[in-house]
């Protein structure tokens, strides 16, 4: 091990004085070839400080490099081994599995865990890219008229995976390092609800929607006579007649029954492109609500607590929240056009991120709009 700045200096002050080596490198506790060392470098360089190295030769070349890199960018879901064979086989050079990473991360390449969404074919991209350029001139008043509705299925014991316990190493399987799980969640319940910018429904649970001993889930007779009739056409008639309902592709949602009944009533609908969760800003609150429902205290046990929980929960999320999502929707509309009709992978927050940053400037103007609609009450 090479010696420090100052020891160095103790060492040439000491040389200059005068003193033997031998003296030095005992008054020092160092051998006399380091003495020796120190002193011929202060009388090359003038420095304390060691020159730098050469360090250890590189295995791989930069072509080598480049074909790692361009390897992995080909195909990103292959590992450092399987890079690693490939450089053997097609360039002949074999290194350590842990030299690619390195390589890889040198050029910023690190691996992570893959995000999440729907499978898109070619005509998915093209429907989307088509949807998002005709609405990419919609301003606030025109997405203030639509209602986004959803339905999401909440589980008594769900796991997010965002969990994360503190251990030590070989803890792995201790018990109170285990996440403990039940088989189908511990039982679940189906709820709808739909969200604008001036109010939201009610949570409406699905329950014996289905014919069956104990199913929860939604047909289209059961959409349109507990749904449709009972909560959106009576939202249609409180914004008036520039409202639109938004509602996904599910099978309820586009059988005959759902859209004749939709035109006997006079609710439009907007055409909502395929495999695009990602683009209806409800899904975003689902996810507030379970956080929120699993947060709660006491954590409920049964189906009808779990209920009461949600109902609960649904109606505490502050309106400024859905706001905030239903006014990113022209951020939206962007990024599905940046991508070309590919999948929104951005984290739950950074579309409402975004909003917030223009959210002053646009504070007045919104408030004139939800004055116009007589949406805010003492004005």
């Amino acid at each position: 091990m090479d010696t420090t700045p100052e020891v160095a200096a103790q060492v040439v002050a000491c040389t200059q004085l005068g003193h033997s080596q031998r003296f030095v490198a005992q008054q020092l506790n160092l051998s006399r070839s380091a003495v020796r060392r120190v002193y011929q470098r202060f009388q090359d360089t003038g420095s304390f400080n060691r020159r730098p190295g050469a360090g250890r030769r590189r295995y791989t070349s930069e072509r080598d490099d480049r074909f790692i890199e361009s390897t992995s960018l080909t195909n990103r879901r292959l590992n450092a081994i399987q890079i690693q064979r490939q450089l053997r086989d097609v360039r002949g050079v074999v290194v350590n599995e842990w030299t690619v990473r390195r390589r890889l991360q040198e050029t910023n390449l690190t691996p992570r865990r893959p995000a999440t969404g729907p499978k898109l074919t070619a005509a998915h991209r093209q429907t989307r890219l088509r949807f998002a350029r005709e609405h990419l001139n919609w301003t606030l008043d025109h997405w203030m008229s639509l209602l986004f509705s959803d339905e999401t299925r909440i589980c008594l014991n769900g796991k997010d995976g965002r969990g994360r316990v503190y251990r030590r190493p070989g803890e792995r399987f201790a018990q109170c390092c285990i996440d403990e799980r039940v088989s189908y969640g511990g039982g679940s319940c189906m709820i709808w609800g739909g969200i604008s910018v001036g109010e939201r429904t009610e949570a409406v649970f699905i329950v014996g929607a289905a014919r069956g001993r104990n199913r929860r889930s939604l047909t289209a007779a059961w959409y349109v006579g507990e749904i449709l009739a009972d909560h959106v056409v009576p939202y249609a008639g409180f914004v008036g007649d520039q409202s639109m309902l938004m509602h996904d592709n599910a099978k309820p949602h586009t059988a005959r029954i759902t859209r004749e009944y939709l035109v006997e009533v006079g609710v439009r609908v907007l055409e909502w492109p395929a495999c695009s969760p990602d683009l209806n800003p409800i899904e975003h609150l689902w996810d507030e609500l379970k956080r929120r429902v699993r947060a709660g205290v006491p954590v409920g046990t049964s189906i009808p607590e779990l209920m009461v929980a949600v109902e609960e929960e649904w109606h505490n999320i502050p309106q400024e929240r859905i706001v905030n999502l239903i006014r990113s929707m022209p951020n939206r509309m962007q990024a599905v056009v940046r991508a070309r009709g590919g999948a929104i992978l951005e984290k739950k927050e950074a579309v409402v991120r975004e909003c917030r940053l223009t959210e002053n400037v646009k504070k007045q103007s919104f408030k004139r709009h939800m004055i116009c609609l007589n949406l805010i009450p003492g004005y």
